[in-house]
């Protein structure tokens, strides 16, 4: 891919002020060579405006005529600080001292003793390591099973503790919510009936006849 700014506004000047073959200028602008036959028809690139890229100082005058003097002769760059500073910065890949080689089984065997739900990948991921060393340590059919030890990542310096902590939670996480999946879901508690009231019958009245005045101050007789 070419390093040179605003490729298409430079396909566009070389259009429109050079003899350049469409594939010169595709070539030295990173475009497809039926891109450049679209600027040129129109098709492509009608609202941008030309750049010159020779007093924009990313073409000599010297290479612009040796190309078109020679249609086969394909033009160099000059890479300006601009287009180096443009360029995405890419991680580093992750890179384990030979030193601390040696390490990585051991703490492996740290994982898989203590922290077995931590998946091969994620192991695999932090420490730098492949899918079948796990497993051989695992197996204990590692070629120096005999003396891996199991001890903790952080002290080996392989990782931080901060990372160590965050995948051991996310793990964990992840195997309480498998385990709920297994186990059919949470139990629901059971809804609370409201007793009805104890039903008690009235008391019931016997009923009197009305007091005469024999009855309250008794017979004459």
């Amino acid at each position: 891919m070419s390093d040179i700014l605003m490729p298409k506004a430079t396909a566009v000047w070389l259009v429109d002020n050079t003899s350049l073959s469409f594939e010169q200028i595709a070539d030295f602008c990173g475009l497809h060579p039926l891109e450049v036959r679209g600027i040129a028809d129109g098709d492509v690139a009608r609202d941008i405006r030309g750049v010159d890229p020779v007093t924009g100082g990313q073409l000599t005058r010297e290479e612009l005529d040796k190309a078109q003097a020679n249609e086969n002769y394909r033009m160099k760059a000059i890479v300006s600080r601009h287009a180096e500073l443009l360029k995405s910065a890419k991680p580093a890949p992750k890179y384990t001292p030979v030193s601390r080689r040696q390490d990585r089984p051991d703490a492996i065997a740290w994982f898989v003793r203590n922290h077995p739900e931590v998946t091969d990948a994620q192991i695999a991921k932090m420490l730098g390591t492949t899918k079948s060393t796990i497993e051989s340590v695992r197996n204990r059919t590692h070629w120096n099973s005999a003396n891996i030890k199991p001890v903790d990542p952080v002290t080996l310096g392989l990782v931080g503790q901060l990372a160590l902590d965050d995948i051991v939670k996310k793990a964990a996480d992840k195997k309480a919510k498998d385990d709920l999946k297994k186990g059919g879901g949470t139990l629901q508690p059971v809804e609370e009936v409201e007793a009805e009231p104890e039903f008690v019958p009235e008391a019931r009245q016997r009923p009197t006849a009305e007091p005469t005045a024999e009855s309250v101050f008794g017979s004459k007789d």
